[in-house]
C-alpha cells in the first residue's frame, strides 16, 4: 500500500468521543475538490481548502474519513494523545497535518491556552502550552511523515493554528526528508519570541477576522510575536491592508455592529464558520472573475 493510500487509523479513539461537541452545525462540505497538486491552486483556493479542513478537524475520524475522501484525499490518520489531536491527510500529490483547535471540555486544551510563559528550544522561545501539546503528538506524527517525499502543508484554527506552526518548525528542524511547504492558520494566537517566529522562511497565511480576540494573545509585552503574513478581514469580511488608527476604527465599528444584535464579536469573530463564510465569498468572487485583494507581502498567483 502506498503512503498516500494509508487507511484511516486512530492512536486514541476514546479521545475523540467529544470531538464534535464544539461544532454545533453539520460537518462542512468541500468547495475545492482536489484532482491535482495543491500548489496549482490560487492562494484563495488554498485558504478555503485549509479553512474547511481546519473546521473538519473538530469532527471524529469516521466523519473526517468520509468527507476527506470526497474531497480527493485517500490518506486519513487520526493522532491523539492526552487531549492533543491532529489529522494526517493526503493523496499521491500532497501530505498535510491539520491540528484540532481548543475544545472547552478538554482540560488539556484549556491548560495549553492558559500557559502563557515560554520555554527555550534550539531555535528560540515558544509558548509552553503549545510546545507541550505538540510534544505529545510529534513522535506519532513524525512516524507518519518520516518517509514522506510529498509537499508538506500545515493548518489549524485557534490552538490548532498555533500547533500547526509549532509542528512546521519541528518538521523543519527534524532530520526527516519532509519539509514544510506552507502554513494556513485561522484565529491563531501568538506562538513565541522573535527568533522562534523567524526561523521558518515558508509562506504562512495567517487569517485574522476583525475583532477575533485570540490573535491578540498572549500579549506582545511578554515577548510574544506572530508568525507569517497576516491576512486581515475587516468588519465587512473583506481582505484589507488597513493599519494603525484605521484598524482601530474598523474594529470599533465592528464591535458596535455586533452589540446591536446582542453579540460580542470578540468571540463570535473567532468562529471557524465565520472564517469560512468570508473566505468562500472571496473564492466566489475569484470564480466570477473579480479582482481579489492581495495582501502586500503575498505575490499574486
Amino acid at each position: 500500500m502506498s503512503e498516500s493510500s494509508s487507511p484511516v487509523s486512530s492512536h486514541n479513539d476514546a479521545a475523540s468521543t467529544s470531538a464534535a461537541s464544539i461544532v454545533k452545525l453539520p460537518p462542512p462540505t468541500f468547495t475545492v475538490k482536489l484532482s491535482g497538486p495543491i500548489s496549482e491552486l490560487s492562494w484563495v483556493q488554498k485558504s478555503l481548502l485549509f479553512a474547511e479542513l481546519s473546521r473538519l478537524a473538530y469532527f471524529p475520524p469516521d466523519v473526517v474519513e468520509k468527507l476527506a475522501y470526497e474531497s480527493g484525499l485517500d490518506q486519513c490518520v487520526f493522532i491523539a494523545r492526552d487531549g492533543a489531536e491532529a489529522y494526517v491527510l493526503g493523496n499521491r500529490f500532497d501530505c498535510m497535518i491539520v491540528c484540532r483547535g481548543t475544545e472547552p471540555n478538554q482540560w488539556n486544551d484549556i491548560k495549553a491556552d492558559a500557559n502563557a510563559w515560554t520555554v527555550a528550544t534550539d531555535v528560540g522561545r515558544v509558548h509552553s502550552g503549545f510546545h507541550s501539546e505538540v510534544s505529545e503528538l510529534w513522535p506519532l506524527l513524525e512516524q507518519q511523515i518520516k518517509e514522506n517525499q510529498r509537499p508538506m502543508w500545515f493548518a489549524g484554527h485557534s490552538l490548532g493554528g498555533a500547533m500547526a506552526a509549532v509542528c512546521a518548525v519541528r518538521c523543519k528542524v527534524s532530520p526527516i526528508p519532509s519539509n514544510p511547504k506552507a502554513i494556513f492558520s485561522y484565529g491563531a494566537p501568538r506562538v513565541g519570541d522573535k527568533p522562534y517566529t523567524s526561523v521558518l522562511t515558508v509562506k504562512h497565511y495567517r487569517w485574522v477576522n476583525n475583532n477575533d480576540i485570540v490573535p491578540r494573545v498572549p500579549p506582545r509585552w511578554l515577548g510574544y510575536r506572530h508568525m507569517g503574513q497576516e491576512i486581515y478581514l475587516n468588519r465587512h469580511g473583506k481582505i484589507s491592508n488597513m493599519r494603525s488608527w484605521l484598524r482601530v476604527r474598523d474594529r470599533f465599528r465592528g464591535l458596535l455592529a455586533s452589540l446591536r444584535v446582542w453579540k460580542l464579536d470578540y468571540f463570535s469573530d473567532h468562529s471557524m464558520v465565520e472564517y469560512i463564510k468570508h473566505i468562500r465569498r472571496h473564492y466566489d468572487d475569484e470564480v466570477a472573475g473579480n479582482r481579489i485583494p492581495t495582501p502586500k507581502h503575498i505575490p499574486a498567483e
